[in-house]
């Protein structure tokens, strides 16, 4: 996610960190090549005259602009609803640690260094290796290793061993059981523990919508015929305007240009919020927020940093 004042004056037409303008450089040169060669032969193709009359263009247009807007919203919609599901992921975390230390009646004070012997310890961690195993599936990041440092070794050999989309299932399930043996040992009240398990189904909850934003791409045919109208409108463009306009054609056919690629550049990198791209979702960020948050409920005071943005950019 690109993090930064909004640049003013010339600065505004500088700025490439976040800019649309690095996936469609190739094409858009391409299309400016072609309006200006257009230009140069003032619309002739060897010995015809292709003329087409702005009309065709201003009917086309409108609508073109209209439908590559209402995708952008749609594509924005799942990104901003894959926030809001992070959003809840921090909630539920950070309730399900106060409610392992304020539910749970055990004499000691939790150690964050008693994982294997402390319940508490060891949800709390679990709670954290679920952000960074739902980060690794949603990303696809197979080798990803975020997580192990707060499972237990066993726990996490268990783990590695299942499918990427079954892992955190596998967690939940733990904590389950952890808090059913807590129940029959009469450390949590079954009333109680109600409200706890309730924290666990928000979270799978929150994990399996991700999932669905994750696996349920845009309509492909949808996409592509928004797609394949924009690049035959703009190549067609520098036919309809090299008569009226004359050598400013190639300035205007890059304006246009510019502006519908990059709208069909935005919503394809928009409907994916959970990838690497500059603008998806700094997923990295929120399990660091998460780490630190569930780490200081814990009592501990050697927290790590959080992640500060690098060439206005948070992971």
């Amino acid at each position: 996610m690109i993090v930064r004042d909004r640049p003013a004056g010339l600065r505004l037409f500088l700025v490439l960190r976040g800019s649309v303008l690095q996936r469609i450089q190739a094409t858009l040169l391409v299309n400016i090549v072609f309006a200006a060669i257009i230009t140069l032969v003032h619309g002739n193709l060897f010995d015809v005259k292709i003329t087409v009359t702005p009309i065709p263009f201003t009917l086309i247009g409108l609508p073109l602009a209209i439908f590559l807007g209402f995708r952008n919203n749609t594509a924005y919609d799942r990104y901003w609803e894959g926030r809001k599901l992070w959003g809840e992921m921090v909630i539920c975390a950070r309730t399900l640690a106060r409610q392992c230390q304020s539910l749970i009646a055990l004499d000691a004070a939790p150690d964050p260094r008693q994982r294997d012997t402390d319940v508490r310890v060891r949800m709390v961690h679990r709670a954290i290796a679920f952000a960074h195993l739902l980060r690794a599936q949603l990303r696809g990041l197979r080798g990803d290793t975020a997580a192990s440092r707060w499972l237990t070794d066993a726990e996490w050999q268990a783990v590695q061993q299942l499918p990427p989309e079954q892992r955190c299932d596998a967690l939940m399930l733990s904590m389950g059981r952890d808090l059913a043996q807590c129940v029959r040992r009469g450390e949590v009240q079954p009333c109680l523990a109600a409200s706890m398990d309730g924290s666990f189904t928000r979270m799978a909850a929150a994990a399996a919508s991700c999932e669905r934003i994750r696996n349920t791409p845009m309509p492909f045919s949808y996409a592509l015929l928004l797609h394949r109208t924009a690049y035959m409108y703009c190549f067609l463009l520098p036919f309809g305007l090299v008569d009226t306009t004359g050598f400013m054609t190639p300035f205007v056919v890059a304006i246009v240009a510019y502006t519908f690629y990059g709208l069909d550049a935005l919503g394809d990198e928009l409907e994916e919020p959970f990838g690497l791209e500059s603008n998806d979702l700094p997923l990295d960020t929120i399990c660091r927020s998460i780490e630190i948050s569930l780490c200081r409920m814990l009592g501990e005071t050697d927290l790590p940093p959080a992640l500060a943005p690098v060439d206005f950019r948070l992971s």
